[in-house]
């Protein structure tokens, strides 16, 4: 059995025995106890004896960056030894944190993707950087503060920035006694030590510099090391660290795994070379590293946070005042509404919170999500052209994947906008969905329950309109509501499409009766149901005075295209939202997406409800909703047992009392015919003084759109200072 000495600069000593890529090997832990002569006495001791001498923390070469240095103290070890082999880890490390990085996001998709990292320290680890940059992590260097205890930044920013200064630092370093470089964890950190430390979602490195200048508390923060004992793991648990990541492969012991350094690793290599007088280079050590087969030991510390399925979702404010709402922004009110909104639109992705507890019932899969915001509306949206909100949309993806999420949602209007998600699908790391699947299985069963509500017993025989039947919604929801109801009347401003949609309903379902036209007002007295499901602003989409006695609106548009004045008009009409959605388990959203406490938009629900099945791809994308798709979401959605929420009209609840006076109201408009033409005529007249509008947005035939934005230079420092003092709380907040 091979005998390994592995020289601690201060540590407990102990000897460990376990088997590596078929060998045996004893390792012996020796300290120095912070003694260079107890060092090279040790070295000298071992010389001859020892197959192989591991230095742990005890560099003979540092290198950050670009720039490498040999360490003083280093080289009076080395000098003590005649034939045994001494290595310190440079050699192999790189290869091995480059290679395990990789390793760890198969092993757990996403573990570093866009994550903030900070490296404590990133002086010896250039291959780990390397890693994490490469899946797009923002790195900082702790190396200023723990080395020269500069005070309050977190290092040095960036790449470029650090190899600049590397060589400055190497040379202030190269004679820093190892005590510094490697300090004792039982040590006291500096006062200041939390700042750096705020800002990262993973802290890397060294577990000893880790544990010595990290705060008390590193709640929801991932420590990616070399290796960890059973004594760090509990420390970093007590300080609320998430996981734990063991970048080096172990030994095999008669216990179990045997946490291994670099630099032991190096030393075990070494006396499996084939050739004993090979020079010690990386090439020396590929075959053998190729051998290797290992996956990194990922530890989590909080059983709370244990199989948690993460997704997003992206909404923005539907109107100007949802920003005079928020907290941070009250003050715009005080602003010009089209100055607020301009500026607004350019607002970077803003994280808003945390949405937690939702579990199945059927297989106990937990999901969080986070819940981001874009600050533009709808309006905004429309006036800009579509690659200035997939930017956005992609910005927020990022963020999403920083956050761990596997799969983003989009809310309102960002799933409309050009391609409806195709595009941001193509960029992002991360699974997209619309969410319109389920919008229109949720729609398709709220419009039902409001029908049987408004008194229909036999829906084969109604009539049922779709406006906005050639969009990505309309489309499948035309197609399935044919099979259903049979007489379809299809709206849409494109005719070419309209034919074409024709044909396939005729193709799908044979003996439908299926109307075309590019307006609906010739067909609105004789619908059923009328299902509006367009992205027009500045329109109206139907004329509900025209309205059948009893008739259903459902209103799949958000911002909605009917507006509760409008709808006022004809009391014995039911104007409802498209189906709303309670999603499993006790959640709770963090914040007021607008809808009654635990109840979720089918956008959003359809992107839980694919986080909590595992199905981690891009799902609904497109103007062309897949049939099937939609009828495979249903299936997951009774699966997991969601339900749809109660319906609403207008914020409020659609009670039995309120069904039971429209359908009064609407069976004496039909007992009286001169009595609905009158009220016909008179809620005419009434709508007729309304302002022309859709999504709350109204007609404009001028060229008012122009804003002079520059005259608000003001407005905008004090919207982008709010936001950036939002955003440092938020990143903050878990």
């Amino acid at each position: 059995m091979k005998e390994i000495l592995v020289l601690h600069w201060q540590a407990e000593e102990r000897a460990e025995t376990g088997s590596f890529l078929g060998e045996s090997f004893t390792l012996q832990h020796k300290s120095c106890a912070g003694d260079m002569a107890r060092a090279q006495a040790l070295v000298a001791e071992y010389d001859g004896r020892a197959a192989a001498i591991a230095l742990e923390n005890m560099p003979l070469t540092l290198e950050l960056g670009p720039a490498r240095r040999e360490h003083a103290w280093g080289q009076q070890v080395v000098t003590a030894v005649q034939s045994t082999p001494v290595v310190d880890g440079r050699i192999i490390r790189a290869g091995l944190e480059r290679w395990a990085v990789i390793l760890a996001d198969h092993a757990q998709p996403g573990i570093f993707s866009r994550k903030h990292v900070l490296m404590t320290p990133g002086l010896n680890h250039n291959g780990l950087a390397q890693a994490l940059e490469k899946r797009g992590c923002d790195l900082r260097y702790a190396d200023p503060f723990v080395y020269f205890h500069l005070p309050g930044a977190p290092g040095i920013g960036g790449r470029r920035s650090r190899n600049q200064a590397a060589p400055v630092e190497l040379d202030r370093l190269k004679e820093m006694e190892y005590g510094r470089l490697y300090p004792p964890v039982n040590g006291a950190a500096p006062e200041n030590s939390p700042a750096p430390f705020a800002w990262a979602d993973v802290i890397a490195g060294d577990i000893a510099v880790i544990r010595h200048f990290a705060p008390a508390q590193l709640k929801h923060k991932t420590v990616a090391v070399e290796w960890a004992s059973a004594e760090d793991l509990a420390d970093l648990q007590m300080r609320g660290v998430s996981l734990v990541v063991e970048l080096m492969p172990g030994l095999v012991g008669e216990y179990g795994r045997i946490p291994a350094s670099a630099a032991t690793l190096e030393a075990i290599l070494t006396t499996l070379q084939p050739d004993p007088e090979a020079a010690l280079n990386e090439d020396a050590f590929l075959d053998l590293m190729a051998d290797i087969e290992w996956t990194p030991a990922i530890h989590t510390l909080q059983p709370e946070e244990t199989g948690i399925n993460r997704f997003a979702f992206v909404i923005h404010p539907l109107h100007v005042g949802f920003v005079h709402k928020h907290k941070y922004f009250r003050w715009t009110r005080y602003l010009p509404d089209s100055l607020v909104e301009a500026v607004a639109a350019y607002l970077p992705p803003l994280y808003l919170s945390r949405i937690t507890g939702g579990q199945s019932p059927a297989t106990g899969q937990r999901v969080e999500g986070i819940l981001i915001s874009l600050g533009a509306t709808p309006r905004q949206m429309m006036r800009h052209d579509e690659r200035f909100t997939y930017k956005q949309l992609h910005r927020a993806a990022l963020m999403a994947e920083r956050k761990g999420a596997r799969i983003m949602g989009l809310g309102a209007f960002t799933s409309v906008v050009g391609d409806a998600g195709i595009t941001v699908a193509h960029e992002a790391d991360i699974a997209i969905t619309s969410g319109n699947s389920l919008t229109v299985a949720a729609t398709l069963e709220a419009a039902k329950q409001a029908v049987v509500k408004m008194g229909a017993t036999d829906l084969t025989k109604g009539k049922v309109m779709i406006i906005g039947a050639t969009g990505s919604i309309g489309a499948v929801c035309s197609r399935l509501l044919a099979q259903a109801i049979y007489d379809v009347v299809l709206v849409s401003i494109e005719p070419e499409k309209l034919i074409d949609l024709k044909r396939t309903i005729q193709a799908e379902t044979p003996g439908a009766t299926v109307t075309i036209a590019t307006r609906p007002d010739e067909f609105v007295g004789s619908c059923d149901l009328i299902v509006t499901a367009t992205s027009a602003f500045g329109q109206r989409i139907v004329d509900i005075s025209k309205c059948k006695p009893g008739a259903v609106i459902c209103d799949v548009a958000r911002p909605p295209d009917i507006s509760k004045e409008e709808a006022a008009l004809r009391p014995d009409v039911l104007v409802i939202e498209s189906g709303e959605v309670l999603i499993p388990g006790d959640i709770d959203f963090g914040y007021d997406i607008g809808l009654p406490p635990k109840t979720a938009y089918a956008c959003l629900a359809e992107t839980a409800l694919l986080a909590m099945d595992g199905r981690f791809e891009d799902y609904t994308l497109g103007r062309n909703i897949s049939m099937e798709r939609v009828k495979e979401i249903y299936r997951l959605f009774k699966k997991h047992n969601f339900q749809i929420a109660g319906l609403r009209s207008f914020d409020e609840h659609v009670t039995e009392e309120l069904a039971a006076q429209k359908r009064a109201l609407a069976d004496q408009l039909r007992r009286d015919p001169a009595a609905l033409v009158r009220v016909q005529q008179e809620s005419g007249e009434k709508l007729a003084k309304m302002p022309v509008q859709a999504k709350g947005v109204r007609s404009s035939r001028s060229g008012r759109g122009k804003w002079a934005v520059v005259a608000g230079a003001t407005a905008v420092l004090g919207l982008l200072a709010s936001w950036r003092l939002l955003r440092n709380l938020s990143f903050r907040t878990k």
